[in-house]
């Protein structure tokens, strides 16, 4: 979409999506919760029954040119990768045909921006070649969390984020095309006239959000602070996922609060099609607007 981006232009790349118990994901959320979301949420596959109700999950990359750069925010699970757990287990996906139909091959991308370092947002960062990992984007520099960089390297982690941090990350440390980088940082001409990262700490202790915005609305990537329409009515549940419960609460309240201010066009990792939209305040929290 551009439009109301100004000079910005965001198309969705899908990987894949899977569904999940909504007591399992967000445990807490109520019939009436569920009732207050379907005042605006389209979907009409999704239960009013919310011991019952099933969160579908898109499993999705965002590609941004701005100014001539060719921008991939997040790069989902990746093919053929060893994991711990089924759904991103050695799958077989047409992402690299989707990022093609969005207009780029690998050796187009200029920059690519990992919101934190979970597997479903790094798989895609190498490939399989000969037997070796190896970059996807061989022209890129890839901008990694300092935090989140140091906290998926140690041993103790769960086994899917380590596996994901040996085949999807060190590869491209060690190809020297890692950007390491603190969570606040501008990446691209200025703040408010570029691309810039917020510290966004909770879901993982490296967690941010990406913000872009060349002559129009901001536009922000906000990878997994928020996964499904639900946590606009809840904000204060945690995700299932989430490495701080409380911080993640207090983030993704944070940035709601922020984007219904500001009026940005938000771009969520997880939610399903459409997915871009505005924030918008409700009696009950926040309510959203899809484009």
């Amino acid at each position: 979409m551009s439009g109301d981006l100004g000079k910005l232009e965001v198309k969705s790349v899908r990987e894949g999506e899977g569904r999940i118990p909504m007591q399992f994901a967000v445990p807490g959320v109520t019939d009436d919760d569920l009732s207050v979301m379907k005042t605006w949420y389209w979907s009409d596959e999704l239960s009013l029954d919310a011991q019952a109700a099933l969160l579908r999950i898109e499993v999705r990359s965002y590609l941004m040119n701005v100014d001539g750069l060719n921008v991939l925010v997040d790069t989902c699970c990746g093919n053929d990768k060893q994991r711990s757990v089924p759904w991103a287990h050695r799958l077989q996906t047409q992402w690299l045909q989707n990022l093609a139909g969005a207009g780029c091959g690998p050796d187009d991308i200029h920059l690519v921006l990992c919101t934190h370092l979970h597997a479903d947002h790094v798989g895609w960062n190498t490939r399989l070649e000969d037997g070796r990992w190896v970059p996807t984007f061989p022209n890129a520099r890839y901008v990694f969390s300092r935090k989140d960089f140091e906290f998926f390297g140690r041993q103790t982690h769960e086994a899917h984020n380590r596996e994901a941090y040996v085949d999807s990350v060190l590869p491209v440390v060690e190809a020297g095309l890692a950007d390491i980088v603190d969570s606040d940082v501008c990446v691209h001409r200025e703040i408010e006239d570029g691309i810039w990262l917020e510290d966004a700490a909770g879901h993982s202790p490296g967690s941010v959000v990406v913000w872009a915005r060349r002559g129009g609305s901001r536009a922000v990537f906000m990878g997994d602070i928020i996964h499904h329409p639900i946590q606009l009515v809840r904000p204060d549940i945690p995700f299932f996922a989430d490495e701080n419960p409380a911080a993640a609460c207090a983030t993704r309240q944070r940035l709601l609060e922020q984007c219904a201010d500001n009026e940005s066009v938000l771009f969520p990792a997880h939610f399903p099609d459409p997915a871009a939209g505005r924030v918008r305040r409700a009696e009950r929290n926040f309510s959203y607007g899809f484009l």
